[in-house]
């Protein structure tokens, strides 16, 4: 139904009802406002927040699916052990939602800009990347599944910056980013609040102020986006009563009260393993596409009658090898098993990470510095100028809910004019002897205007 003909109906319904000629005029000038303001909001947007596109993963195999899944996990990993060089406390993150944005980055990266990139999130060759890429982002948003899980992209495009269609209409095809025409000259803050709102859209209001203010100026201009949402129900909930306040050891000797769960199911196995230094349990969700695995180091000790001696055991996560590849072996031991109990904290909580010297240290520097996009545009007067991810998680009784957003934000190269000498800020001069450079005076100017 269009707005032209809801207009009609209800300016017809107004003067029927009212005879004031003026009161009449007043209330369809405020229909009129209200319903060219939706519109332009909408206009905004590439897209409604809750209903991404369906891409082209016309191609995708199961094995090209692995390839790129095993790319992801791979620099899920390596940035885990980046990150834990300086994160003391909770880290979170979804290695998803920035593979994603980064992916959209490199299709219009060209030369050393794309081997880095492609290096350090560990991209298959492009003939792979595209329909499998494709095919995993239409898997996370098909419908009828017992739990909520939805992604979308986004392209935002300074109106008036030329873009080669070759990309955009490849970003939009193979990762679903349609694109969005701000003005980031003369509206950044307007420009800043909308990607920030059509983010918040996608994550159910739970990444906020995604990008900070002061991250556009005026030389952005391009900025990738990806959310990611999910939230899940445990296929066997915890229940409520059983959750009480206990210790958790932070270290030896730093003890925190904080409220533990606990389930003890009769009917219920879950897929684990005891190995030499650590626990892995998985717990699905309802549906059982979902599941969480927790890798948890072995810290107990016992009396073991058999060897009459006392067994301890104090591993660490630094005692414990974490990586793509040692994670299968560790899978690959699970077998379905009977607990006799099951205690998890609950816990909630948000993290941001600015990710320039990350990346950078991770091996992907040009990206920030000397870039080449032409890819992007047939320039090189792009770089990245930052690299934003947000996340959020909440796991309690009856499930977990988690977002992330990504915002890959790109700004042209400042080019200082040429031969050019405007003094219209302060200044210092000085009156010389032209021969010897002997100085005689020496002043500075703050205002010209006052003697």
């Amino acid at each position: 139904m269009s707005d032209i003909y809801i207009l009609t109906k209800i300016s017809t319904y107004y003067m029927n009802k009212y005879m004031n000629k003026n009161f009449l005029i007043i209330g369809i000038m405020l229909l009129v406002g209200t319903v060219a303001t939706a519109t332009a909001v909408l206009f905004l947007f590439p897209y409604q927040p809750d209903q991404p596109p369906r891409t082209d993963d016309t191609g995708s195999t199961k094995q090209g699916v692995q390839e790129v899944v095993n790319a992801n996990n791979q620099f899920a990993f390596e940035l885990y052990s980046e990150l834990n060089k300086t994160e003391q406390n909770n880290i979170f993150y979804s290695p998803y939602s920035i593979s994603t944005a980064l992916a959209m980055t490199y299709e219009g990266a060209k030369g050393q800009t794309a081997d880095e990139i492609k290096s350090v999130f560990h991209f298959p060759e492009s003939k792979t990347l595209r329909p499998n890429f494709a095919a995993i982002y239409n898997d996370i948003n098909k419908k009828g599944k017992a739990y909520e899980l939805k992604t979308g992209n986004a392209l935002w495009a300074q109106h008036d910056y030329s873009f080669l269609e070759e990309y955009t209409n490849r970003v939009e095809q193979f990762y679903g980013g349609k694109i969005a025409n701000l003005d980031f000259v003369e509206e950044t803050e307007k420009s800043r609040q909308t990607i920030n709102t059509f983010i918040e859209k996608q994550t159910n209001n739970k990444i906020e102020d995604l990008i900070p203010l002061g991250s556009l100026n005026a030389l952005t201009r391009l900025v990738l986006t990806n959310a990611i949402y999910f939230k899940g129900i445990w296929k066997w909930e915890f229940d409520k009563s059983d959750t009480h306040d206990q210790d958790f050891k932070i270290t030896p000797t730093n003890i925190a009260k904080t409220p533990i769960m606990h389930m003890n199911s009769d009917e219920a196995k879950f897929n684990y393993a005891d190995l030499e230094r650590l626990q892995i349990l998985e717990l699905p969700y309802k549906g059982e596409d979902i599941s969480m695995l927790i890798l948890l180091p072995k810290q107990e000790e016992y009396y073991d009658f058999v060897t009459d001696k006392k067994v301890v055991y104090d591993y660490t996560l630094e005692d414990i090898e974490f990586s793509s590849k040692t994670l299968e072996e560790y899978k690959a031991q699970m077998k379905k098993t009977k607990l006799d109990s099951i205690s998890l904290p609950k816990f909630k909580f948000d993290s941001k990470y600015f990710m320039k010297n990350t990346l950078s240290a991770m091996g992907m520097p040009t990206a920030f510095s000397n870039a080449d996009f032409s890819g992007m545009d047939g320039t090189k007067n792009l770089f990245i100028s930052e690299v934003i991810h947000q996340a959020f998680v909440e796991v309690n009784e009856e499930g977990t809910e988690a977002a992330a957003a990504t915002a890959v934000i790109i700004k042209e190269t400042s080019v200082m004019p040429a031969n050019i000498f405007r003094a219209d800020h302060p200044f210092i001069f000085i009156i010389q002897q032209k021969d010897t450079g002997n100085i005689l005076f020496m002043g500075k100017v703050v205002d010209p205007t006052k003697q």
